[in-house]
């Protein structure tokens, strides 16, 4: 007998009707000379601090840095304690009696570095040791499946790939396990988690978000001419801009007296190629899927996991954007089938056949798993959000094997009364693959103006003018499409040059891991949606606050670990002296956040005036309640004037701050108010009451 080991239950029961093995017994599938068994993900992982003998959080016992790991079963939190999951131990039990009835085993679970991770780790606390193969497919389909167990791999060219993933969950434990702990001991107001990827990940919001918070909007005031050819209605902009109305103003007037024509004085046109998109891989549908629907990055991947495992796309956690030069054979087939599709026959319709564009055909570039495709099998009925993720995998394949979009761009520079005003123009000379979806613009601020025909020494009748209120813009607050471009080019936040060269195509965490990150964020209460933006929570500005000048929260280091990931991979680096570099990382963390400033020992003691039970917590940006059922807090920064202790203390004790002069509006006007607390001990502004005027 051979034991097939899957991932989970409905993966295991794909294989096992094309194998024969259609006993269901308790916890497998039996037949043909098969078991058929399944994990729930991960049944097994790294042992916590109190399998090592360490309980509770004691500086003394940092850095925890084990030797050797202990692998255990699947804990879950029942109350505040950790215990084995019944349903993991349950599980373990009959892999363990299938694989002692067995003469070899076949790893079934998905093909990549977690997907290694989850059956090597099950194969060594069952101090397995008889031989295995490795089943490598990339979808679901019965041809596929097939082709992989007449393709079956020897287990052991995988140990790279195994390293390199063991190496990952073990820098994850001694970084997340001790920056935590260190944290919390030395802020001594409650449990914090940090980890290796999560930190730089809530780092990189916060940076953005007071970037945000913290902008001087500039106001300015342009010309803008509006102007009638060839019954085309367009407008230019002047390419002065001044700082105060008055003097735009100005210009304007002088304008309107000197006669209302306007001279072509530059005409530049060019012909650009704009090459299709590649296929998907899993950071780029999330991306889209945001953009377009709205949907998480877990969302995302979630129904991208359902349409795999109901064979109608290939594997969703890919890196990969191309396809290996065998699978261009199997393309038109997949374009046909789309043909049965109702909402996408008229964009295959669409594409020349004859003209097939091979751009997405690199074997050089194709990771674990090749680009996102279609399968053969063409859903009928899916669920509305199943249904878009869908189309946007399928037409994304039309795109990619569409020929390039060409336009036309057109610069022109008027003249008048010697300011100078810019319009620009773009012509589609043919439109490519932006023809699939009909679209001709990735962002509407890019839709550029319908033109007529312009010549060097044309005049023009200024039909309209006047002046324009500008005004320069925040950098936008990211949304979770924003958030995942950061982190997959994290290279590029790095502020030494050199560095950011080296690392310029590296980000944090894999296309596999990315939503998970986030989700962690929120599940911590470090950052929350504000419409489609993504912001920090104050616990997360708390945080930030602590580690943002230390190495926990260093974007750049994080790529550097994914790189030597990479190579540990690929056979060009030590998983084992990677291990004692993160155990060094590990050390200088924990001291340096040991060392992280806890409450100064001067400031008052105050009880939290929503609970009564909890003394406050005072930081230079917040004054929170540290009990997690209470959570009371308040900004110490308020409209842009710093709260000082005094009137904390008024505040918390009767209710009222003193008046609290030249506070700032969003609109940026300033005002004087109390802050004042109600009966539920929610913060509002009582304004200052007008003076009488004296006659």
């Amino acid at each position: 007998m051979k034991t097939v080991i899957a991932e989970k239950p409905s993966v295991a029961r794909e294989i096992a009707g094309l194998l024969g093995a259609s006993e269901k017994k308790d916890g497998y599938l039996m037949g043909n000379g098969y078991f058929v068994t399944w994990a729930f993900g991960h049944l097994v992982g790294l042992g916590m601090p109190e399998d090592y003998g360490i309980s509770g959080f004691q500086q003394a016992s940092l850095p925890i840095l084990p030797d050797p790991f202990l692998l255990t079963v699947r804990k879950i939190k029942k109350d505040k304690a950790y215990s084995a999951d019944s349903g993991a131990v349950r599980q373990l039990k009959i892999i363990g009696e299938l694989i002692g009835r067995s003469e070899s085993i076949i790893a079934a679970t998905d093909a990549g570095r977690e997907g290694e991770l989850i059956f090597r780790y099950i194969y060594d606390y069952l101090k397995c040791d008889k031989p295995f193969q490795r089943l490598w497919i990339s979808s679901l389909t019965e041809k596929a499946i097939r082709q992989g167990f007449d393709n079956l791999k020897p287990g052991r060219d995988f140990d790279r790939l195994y390293q390199a993933a063991e190496a990952r969950s073990r820098a994850d434990w001694l970084v997340g396990i001790n920056a935590s702990q260190a944290l919390s001991i030395a802020a001594a107001d409650g449990i914090y988690s940090l980890g290796r990827v999560q930190t730089p990940t809530l780092a990189l919001i916060c940076r953005r978000y007071l970037e945000h918070t913290d902008f001087q909007v500039r106001h300015y005031w342009q010309i803008q001419l509006s102007h009638t050819r060839e019954f085309i209605d367009f407008k230019s902009l002047s390419k002065n801009t001044w700082e105060e109305k008055k003097l735009a103003e100005d210009v304007l007037k002088s304008l309107q007296r000197n006669g209302n024509m306007a001279k072509v004085s530059l005409v530049t046109t060019k012909a650009v190629a704009e090459q299709p998109p590649l296929l998907f891989d899993l950071t780029g549908l999330q991306k889209e899927a945001n953009k377009k629907l709205g949907l998480s990055a877990g969302e995302t991947l979630e129904i991208a996991q359902s349409l795999y495992e109901k064979k109608f796309i290939t594997y969703p956690r890919t890196g990969s954007r191309y396809i290996p030069e065998d699978m261009w054979a199997e393309i038109p087939n997949l374009v046909r089938a789309l043909q049965d599709r109702e909402t996408c026959r008229q964009a295959v319709e669409k594409v020349k056949w004859a003209r097939y564009n091979k751009r997405m055909v690199n074997d050089l570039r194709v990771t674990d798993h090749h680009g996102l495709l279609i399968t053969g099998k063409i859903p009928s009925a899916l669920p509305a959000k199943d249904n878009a993720v869908y189309d946007m995998i399928a037409l994304r394949l039309l795109e990619a094997i569409s020929q390039p979009c060409t336009k036309e761009l057109t610069d022109i520079t008027l003249a008048a009364q010697h300011h100078d005003f810019a319009l620009k123009g773009c012509k589609i000379l043919e439109a490519g693959w932006r023809a699939i979806k009909g679209n001709f613009s990735d962002d509407d601020a890019e839709a550029l103006q319908e033109l007529p025909e312009l010549r060097e020494g044309d005049e023009l009748k200024i039909r309209q003018a006047g002046v324009v209120e500008r005004k320069t813009r925040p950098p936008a607050l990211y949304t979770e499409a924003g958030l995942l471009s950061a982190m997959e080019t994290a290279g590029r936040e790095i502020d030494n040059q050199e560095e950011r060269k080296a690392l310029q195509h590296i980000g944090i965490g894999t296309p596999a891991t990315r939503a998970a990150i986030i989700e962690t964020l929120f599940a911590r209460n470090y950052i929350q949606r504000e419409k489609k933006s993504l912001v920090p929570t104050a616990k997360g500005l708390q945080v930030y606050g602590l580690v943002k000048d230390r190495k926990i929260a260093d974007v750049g280091m994080t790529a550097e670990w994914e790189v030597a990931l990479q190579k540990i991979e690929n056979e060009q680096a030590d998983a084992r002296t990677f291990q004692k570099q993160m155990e060094s990382y590990a050390l200088s963390i924990t001291q340096e956040l040991l060392q992280t400033c806890a409450a100064p020992s001067n400031l008052p003691k105050l009880a939290c005036p929503k609970c009564k039970k909890q003394q406050l917590v005072i930081r230079e940006k917040i004054v929170k309640c540290p009990h997690e059922g209470c959570n009371w807090l308040q900004f110490r920064n308020v409209c842009g004037v710093q709260i000082g202790l005094n009137d904390i203390e008024s505040l918390v004790n009767t209710g009222r701050t003193a008046l609290i002069k030249g506070m700032r509006s969003k609109a940026g006007k300033t005002f004087n108010a109390h802050i004042v607390l109600n009966e539920k001990a929610e913060s509002s502004f009582e304004f200052e009451k007008s003076k009488p005027q004296t006659k």
